[in-house]
């Protein structure tokens, strides 16, 4: 499609088209995208760019697989649309919570869908006060998560995030939701000699469900990297034994975010694999169809399932979307499970974040970066003004705006959160080019701060 009018396409885009976190400015010269094969994308004036976000963090398997299109092609012929509601259900939807059930934390067997991640944000909080609720502990309602998380932008799932941006211009946080410090290695100042960071971390929930009283708190929400809101912050390694335990001990349930490190992201299927524990409620999304279709859900423990199917008919779980368990996404979401299987893209996952890491780790000798963190194909780097405070770039810098803008220049096109480079390719991009896109940074970088 190059050689389109894009000036034309774009006045049409701004006059027309809200966009996600929008702001005209934005979109004063935006790219148009109109193709994509492997790990790269096109756009309208026919140059290709190494697609260095996976879209969104979705696009696992790559663009242009002729299987999940083929895939949706068959379900569409043969049933477009079914309800999941009252008394009905689908073949696709029935396969793929049976294959979840094979993948996702052992503790967990039961599956509701939804469209996307938000959604499941939603789904999670509402299941689990209603847990509670059930068992005559209606009090419990409270949600606990971190700062610098993100979990979404509806109002609850925004009333979880842990970015104020995400609610301030809509009014106030929805009553019951509190947030605490996140375990953030690099800038954490917690800890001692005899206490280390991960624990202290992990003891300000503690603290927190102490002090709002343990018979109030519903569930205590995370995820495994920090990726949307906190620019890829990977836990030290005790931090998530600890959240367990102390779940345990308050009876408060614990939600493993893997919307962005499902399905093999950071080279295990889930995150929490990674510490060996488990969560009482999994929500996903992003990786479950690679972005081809809009899908997402959550999964429940045996005794939250137990529950749900237990109560008299008056109390059941009144919840649900229209397209829950679309007979097409399910489908797709199958054929890209079966992808990630037999191409052993999850163990690629892991290989290739380790390749990547290692070409990024000498950026660290630059003056202003402060570090470079990953798990998996999820990679950060963080630039700061001054190594010595970690102190950060003045707004007014545009730090991230000018990196950004070299990465593309240089083919490469991903994600500058604040001042942090995020990096989360497809699983099939090459060894080639995962070295291209290290180069690309430590060329970019230079040429945008060193001018």
């Amino acid at each position: 499609m190059s050689g389109i009018d894009k000036a034309a396409w774009l006045d049409s885009d701004r006059a027309h088209l809200i966009h996600p976190q929008h702001h005209p400015s934005d979109h004063l010269d935006a790219q148009i995208w109109v193709a994509g094969e492997g790990a790269l994308i096109t756009n309208s004036d026919g140059n290709r760019y190494i697609d260095g976000l996976s879209g969104m963090w979705n696009v696992y398997v790559g663009h242009g697989r002729r299987e999940l299109v083929e895939a949706a092609s068959a379900q569409l012929s043969t049933l477009a649309f079914a309800p999941s509601y009252i008394g009905a259900t689908s073949l696709p939807a029935i396969d793929l919570a049976e294959r979840l059930g094979e993948l996702v934390y052992p503790s967990i067997n039961a599956f509701y869908f939804t469209c996307g991640g938000a959604e499941a944000t939603d789904t999670a909080i509402r299941t689990a006060r209603y847990y509670w609720r059930i068992q005559g502990q209606s009090q419990k309602t409270k949600i606990i998560s971190r700062h610098l998380s993100y979990h979404g932008s509806t109002l609850a799932a925004a009333s979880a995030t842990g970015v104020p941006e995400f609610s301030e211009a809509f009014g106030p946080r929805l009553p019951d939701f509190l947030h605490i410090e996140s375990p953030y290695p690099y800038r954490f100042t917690g800890g001692g000699d005899n206490v280390t960071p991960g624990v202290t971390a992990a003891n300000l929930l503690e603290e927190a469900i102490l002090r709002e009283g343990p018979d109030t708190v519903a569930a205590f929400i995370a995820e495994p990297v920090q990726g949307g809101g906190g620019g890829v912050i990977v836990p030290p390694a005790d931090y998530f034994p600890r959240i367990r335990a102390i779940c345990d001990r308050y009876d408060v349930l614990l939600i493993s975010d893997d919307i962005i490190t499902g399905f093999g992201r950071t080279g295990r299927w889930f995150g929490l694999e990674h510490w060996g524990i488990e969560p009482d409620i999994v929500q996903f999304a992003k990786g479950i169809t690679s972005g081809y279709l809009p899908l997402g859900g959550i999964g429940v423990s045996d005794p939250i399932k137990a529950i749900i199917d237990t109560v008299p008919y008056a109390r059941r779980w009144m919840h649900g979307f229209t397209y829950s368990a679309h007979p097409v996404c399910c489908a797709v979401a199958l054929a890209n499970l079966k992808i990630l299987q037999e191409e052993g893209l999850v163990a690629r996952a892991a290989e290739l974040g380790a390749r990547l890491l290692s070409r990024l780790r000498p950026l660290e000798a630059l003056e202003h970066v402060g570090e470079v963190r990953g798990l998996g194909l999820l990679v950060g780097v963080e630039l700061v003004a001054d190594r010595a405070t970690k102190a950060r770039f003045p707004a007014e810098a545009e730090v991230g705006k000018r990196v950004r803008a070299e990465l593309f220049k240089r083919g490469l096109y991903t994600r500058v959160l604040g001042e942090v480079i995020c990096l989360a390719p497809p699983f099939v991009t090459s060894e080639a080019q995962i070295d291209r896109i290290a180069d690309i940074v430590h060329e970019a970088i230079p040429a945008a701060l060193y001018r």
